[in-house]
């Protein structure tokens, strides 16, 4: 993780990322786009998780096989729930994946200057949760389309 600690002060929203090498992301949302929990690594970051604060879904992988990046926007839905000893924690969410002409392209968002020092570019192998700072969620809302960004013009 990183060395740098995340405040609800500075919270814009949690990132969790999702490895398509590892498993079939795109054909798993193309038959359900809802994403209705997903695994965190037990800490400090979980404990700081609450229900209606922004989730951001992280689709990443080796470059080329599928548009990685934002893939989808949604709120927590409830605190996390501890697994057994030593195992991951289970976040439950309100996340529906995007469309994929509507998600958001790694490369576009590593091009916007108010991204670059984003966890998931500095550390794109940290466990899950990772986070957006406030002006980092502000910056990536002018990337997505509306409800979860500005309108943008036909």
């Amino acid at each position: 993780m990183s060395d740098r600690r995340v405040t609800l002060d500075d919270l814009g929203a949690w990132l969790i990322k999702g490895n398509a090498d590892a498993v079939d992301l795109t054909g798993r949302f193309a038959a359900d786009p809802a994403v209705p929990t997903w695994c965190v690594r037990p800490g400090y970051r979980v404990r700081l998780m609450r229900a209606g604060q922004p989730v951001v879904f992280w689709a990443s992988g080796s470059r080329g096989r599928a548009p990685y990046g934002v893939w989808g926007v949604g709120r927590v839905a409830a605190a996390p729930r501890p697994g057994p000893p030593g195992e991951p924690w289970t976040l439950p969410l309100d996340l529906t994946i995007l469309d994929e002409p509507l998600r958001v392209r790694r490369e576009l968002l590593r091009a916007d200057g108010r991204l670059a020092g984003a966890e998931v570019f500095r550390q794109p192998q940290a466990a899950n949760p990772s986070y957006l700072t406030v002006a980092q969620f502000a910056a990536l809302r002018d990337h997505l389309p509306a409800p979860h960004g500005p309108a943008r013009p036909g």
